[in-house]
C-alpha cells in the first residue's frame, strides 16, 4: 500500500498527529475520532488502513481496543510534524 493513498488528505494526517499528542498513552478509536473531529466509522477505517501500512497497532485491553503508533508510524508522524513546522515558519516570515 502506498503512503500517498493514506496521507494526502487532512483527516488522516490529523488522526496520525492525534496519536502523538497529549500525555495519555492509552488511546482508543472513539477518543481519536473526537480529537480529530472525524466520525467514528471513518476513524476506524483510516486506522485499519494505517495498520495495514504498519503505522499503528491495536492491542486489546479488556473491552477496550487501544491504538498505538509503531516505530514506522512515529517516524512518519515526526516527518509530518517537521513539514508542518516548516510551513508555519514560512507563514510567520511572510507576516
Amino acid at each position: 500500500m502506498k503512503g500517498s493513498k493514506i496521507f494526502l488528505r487532512d483527516k488522516p494526517i490529523e488522526l496520525l498527529m492525534c496519536l502523538t499528542r497529549g500525555n495519555v498513552k492509552e488511546k482508543y478509536p472513539s477518543l481519536l475520532a473526537k480529537d480529530s473531529r472525524c466520525t467514528y466509522s471513518h476513524t476506524v477505517h483510516l486506522l485499519q488502513k494505517m495498520e495495514k501500512a504498519d503505522l499503528v497497532k491495536f492491542e486489546k485491553q479488556g473491552r477496550l481496543k487501544l491504538v498505538a503508533l509503531t516505530k514506522r508510524g512515529q517516524d512518519v508522524a515526526d516527518l509530518f510534524d517537521s513539514i508542518n513546522k516548516t510551513f508555519e515558519k514560512k507563514l510567520l516570515q511572510q507576516q
